[in-house]
C-alpha cells in the first residue's frame, strides 16, 4: 500500500498500480523512465504525497522532487525525450570546410591553427578521427627536378 486509496503490485516483472480496486496503470519493473513518469503523475494528481511515494518504493526525496518538477515543466514526453547534448562547439561545419581547404593547400596543421585561432591538437584529434584528412605528400619523382636534381 501507498496510501489508504491507492497500492501497487508486482507479479512476472511488471508494477500494476491500484486505485481502490481498479488498476490504473502497468509499467515493466526495470522501467524507471516510465516509474518517474507514473509516481510524478501520481503526486500532481493529488493521489499521494511525496513522502509516501519515498516510502513505498524507497527512492530518494530529491529523486521524487525532480521527477515531479520535470513533469510539471514538459508533461509525459519529458521523461521519455532523447538526453541533450552539446554539438562540435569549435569545429562546425563551415570551419571544417574552411581547414581542409588550407590542407589541400598544403599548410601545416600549427599554421592552420594559428592562423583560426585554434588548437593544434583540436586539429590533429579531427584529422585522426577522419573529420579531416591531409592531402598525400607529392613524391620527388612527381616533383620538378631541383637544381641538385640538374647537376
Amino acid at each position: 500500500m501507498i496510501n489508504a486509496n491507492l497500492g501497487f503490485v508486482t507479479r512476472d516483472k511488471t508494477v500494476t498500480y491500484i486505485y481502490g480496486s481498479l488498476p490504473i496503470f502497468s509499467h515493466d519493473v526495470d522501467d524507471l523512465k516510465t516509474f518517474r513518469m507514473i509516481s510524478s503523475q501520481l503526486y500532481v494528481n493529488g493521489s499521494a504525497s511525496q513522502a509516501e511515494i519515498c516510502r513505498a518504493f524507497g527512492v530518494s526525496r530529491i529523486s521524487v522532487k525532480r521527477s515531479v518538477k520535470l513533469y510539471r515543466e514538459k508533461g509525459m514526453a519529458g521523461f521519455f525525450e532523447k538526453p541533450k547534448c552539446r554539438g562540435p562547439a569549435v569545429l562546425t561545419p563551415p570551419v571544417l570546410e574552411q581547414i581542409q581547404l588550407m590542407l589541400d593547400a598544403e599548410l601545416s596543421i600549427p599554421e592552420i591553427a594559428r592562423e583560426l585561432s585554434l588548437k593544434a591538437d583540436t586539429l590533429r584529434k579531427a584529422v585522426s578521427a577522419g573529420k579531416l584528412h591531409k592531402p598525400q605528400k607529392k613524391s620527388r619523382a612527381s616533383a620538378e627536378p631541383t637544381l641538385r636534381d640538374k647537376l
